[in-house]
């Protein structure tokens, strides 16, 4: 085979698989909007022997195209800005009855134990627990202490000769603990007024941090 020949025919090819940009063909951009499925692409980017060539058609599509695409980002930014608010509904249906039955009350107090209910015996088996009270029965940092909450543990902290009763943890919590006459302000049930005599006590939880005392209608 000739040189020249060789060459030339491989010149020739190179030219029918890229170089139709300079024989008047499409470049890869134009089709690439050509095939493209974005709406509107293929008319700003047309071939050249495309009747949409013109100028102004071209920009119009251009506009539309850029209008659309502002839009969309402003659309998916509220959409992505509602959906971080984390958003919920909530429904409530109201079904009217003629007779309901007063489901159990459950009343907690964070203030767990009257201060002022509490004896000389009372600090003697629970002053600890209390935290009012060391190891060794004696008032912690009394420095830090209120002047009338100091005066009473020294009162009733003073052991010296004591002789403690029996001590009883629910016996304790319920006397200690608070009166639902004092807790219960107002109460109404089916348009009729009640009273703490209308519920009676199921439970008492004994915990030192919250008291939750469970009543139920009687």
């Amino acid at each position: 085979m000739d040189l020249k020949e060789g060459c030339g025919s491989e010149a020739s090819r190179e030219t029918e698989s890229g170089g139709m940009g300079s024989l008047g063909g499409p470049s890869s951009w134009q089709s690439f909007a050509h095939r493209s499925t974005l709406h509107g692409l293929r008319f700003i980017f047309p071939y050249s022997s495309s009747p949409y060539r013109s100028t102004s058609r071209r920009l119009l599509w251009s506009l539309a195209l850029l209008a659309s695409l502002v839009l969309l980002a402003l659309e998916s930014t509220e959409r992505l800005a509602y959906f971080l608010s984390y958003p919920h509904v909530t429904s409530v249906d109201a079904v009217v009855s003629g007779s309901l039955v007063f489901p159990t009350v459950t009343v907690c107090n964070l203030n767990a134990y009257r201060f002022s209910h509490l004896t000389q015996n009372d600090l003697y088996h629970a002053g600890e627990l209390l935290s009012l009270l060391d190891v060794h029965l004696q008032i912690p940092e009394p420095h830090l202490a209120e002047p009338h909450v100091l005066a009473f543990l020294t009162e009733k902290s003073n052991f010296t000769n004591y002789r403690p009763k029996p001590f009883s943890m629910r016996e304790f919590s319920e006397r200690v603990g608070h009166d639902l006459k004092e807790m219960m302000l107002y109460c109404r049930f089916q348009g009729q007024e009640c009273s703490h005599q209308d519920f009676k006590t199921v439970s008492v939880c004994k915990m030192f941090l919250s008291q939750g005392i469970s009543l139920r209608a009687q």
